[in-house]
């Protein structure tokens, strides 16, 4: 029916039908009961493991669609980012956010393969993370022995592995296309998502109508040591919150200006590194630290700069003897830390991420990696820099990365100041797509931009994202917003 010739054997088998059912799937499920009440639908396909060896071990990927609401131009894949995200429970999130959109797009959800509905990946983790390095080369092999122990419990599904890589979701998004009978999609992705939506770019450029890739990952550095890369970034967002705090000393007591603020940023992490502290119920070394302060990347506005700042006035009266309780963001956060990986998220996430790439294996590459740093890099680097359990990893990626390049037409939109998809990463992805156009979102400090799905709305990106999904025009040359 369509020209299925595309870049793998599997690409060329007769697409599969989907059976579209209800989505609710028992009395817990509000989330399958919120689309039955919207009118999406839900489906599963049958995918190769390996779609280069299409007649062998076959799982299933979940799907859901929900119709355009009035006159329908074409089919909209929406991923959130992640990796490990599930898609599905988050698509009327989009519809409610962009409703002209959501007017004139069937709207498509995918759990990617091991995630949410699709089949599922669980190497039963004991833990969601192994916090950072820490202050000593003592803290730094204890986070060596528990990755390397991760890694370990994973061995079981060696077989697996290789094949959960973005390359091979690619795949998957396009035998789904094939199964709904479209020939070409338009696509939509943040943070992890726009990783994708460049491996699809690269992997079926004549699959593709309208692109929008919010707040892009480099695509060279992309994999488990991308975050090797925020540093500096992170590091500008705590700048712009110190500010922003100090101008309100008399409420939160951490400086009264910006370097004083950060001093106590630094005195903290000190502290905390030399005598773990007491909050609450919980305990707070340097190797958890991190990943409190970590939280200042949640967001730039008012709002969430206050909890955090909340959050740092707490840890600081820990770190000066006071018998303190968490907040609740703190407490939350705190309990997710010490929570088991009951679901699979943490361990599905790395496997795509060591399916993507390889990695040093030997350790010292990481600890000299984190002393060549740790100066410049004092709070975050530890965390940052931290060796994961893709070092030990039980099955090598069965491919090379992508090459991500192309002239294909297509958007992209981000913050300069997105301490994740770092604005030097998002000139990457630009560079590498010819064919994009990059709009800058100035002053922010936010990850994702667009619609207000993850953080604050701004009405210029709206415009031009709205403007090219509905209309096909593209800005004419790179510009830029400003925060409103």
């Amino acid at each position: 029916m369509f020209d299925l010739s595309g870049e793998t054997p599997a690409a060329r088998l007769a697409p599969r039908r989907l059976d579209w059912h209800r989505c609710r799937t028992g009395p817990d499920d509000l989330a399958g009961r919120e689309l039955d009440a919207a009118g999406a639908a839900c489906a599963e396909l049958e995918v190769p493991l390996d779609h280069r060896r299409p007649a062998g071990r076959r799982i299933e990927i979940a799907v859901t669609r929900l119709k355009a609401t009035g006159q329908r131009r074409g089919t909209l894949f929406y991923n959130p980012g992640g990796p490990g995200i599930p898609v599905i429970p988050l698509m009327l999130h989009l519809a409610k956010a962009v409703p002209a959109v959501a007017a004139r797009y069937d709207l498509v959800g995918m759990d990617p393969r091991f995630v949410g509905r699709s089949t599922p990946l669980n190497c039963g983790w004991p833990t969601v993370s192994i916090g950072a390095a820490g202050p000593s080369r003592r803290t730094f092999d204890r986070t060596v022995a528990t990755a390397r122990e991760l890694a370990s419990r994973c061995a079981p599904h060696r077989a697996v592995l290789p094949h959960a890589s973005t390359r091979e979701t690619a795949r998957d998004m396009d035998a789904v296309r094939a199964a709904l009978g479209v020939r070409k999609i338009s696509y939509l992705g943040s943070s992890y998502g726009t990783y994708l939506g460049q491996v699809y770019v690269r992997m079926f450029p004549r699959r593709v109508d309208r692109v929008v890739l919010d707040s892009a990952l480099d695509p060279r550095r992309y994999g488990p040591d991308l975050t090797r890369t925020q540093g500096p970034a992170v590091a500008a967002a705590l700048r712009r919150w110190a500010s922003w705090t100090a101008r309100r000393d008399g409420r939160f007591h951490l400086g009264s200006t910006t370097a004083r603020v950060l001093r106590t940023v630094d005195r903290l992490n000190t502290s905390v590194g030399r005598e773990p502290v007491r909050v609450g119920r919980h305990r707070v070394d340097g190797r958890i630290l991190p990943q409190l302060l970590w939280n200042v990347t949640a967001g730039d506005d008012a709002g969430t700069y206050a909890s955090f700042a909340a959050d740092v006035r707490v840890l600081w009266r820990a770190s000066r003897g006071a018998r303190v309780g968490p907040t609740p963001v703190l407490e939350q956060t705190l309990s997710g830390l010490a929570a088991a990986d009951t679901d699979g998220t943490f361990s599905v996430q790395t496997a795509i991420l060591c399916a993507d790439r390889a990695v040093p294996r030997d350790p010292e590459v990481y600890y000299r990696d984190l002393q060549k740093h740790r100066a410049k890099e004092p709070v975050f680097g530890p965390l940052t820099r931290a060796i994961t359990p893709c070092s030990f990893w039980p099955a090598r990626p069965a491919e090379r990365p992508t090459r991500v390049r192309g002239g294909v037409p297509l958007l992209m939109v981000g913050a300069a100041g997105d301490p994740a998809a770092t604005y030097k990463g998002q000139l990457a992805a630009h560079r590498a797509l010819a064919g994009s156009r990059l709009v800058t979102l100035r002053g922010a400090f936010r990850h994702t931009v667009y619609a207000g799905l993850f953080a604050p709305q701004n009405a210029c990106i709206d415009r031009t994202v709205n403007r090219y999904l509905l209309k096909g025009v593209l800005p004419a040359r790179d510009t830029a917003c400003r925060t409103s």
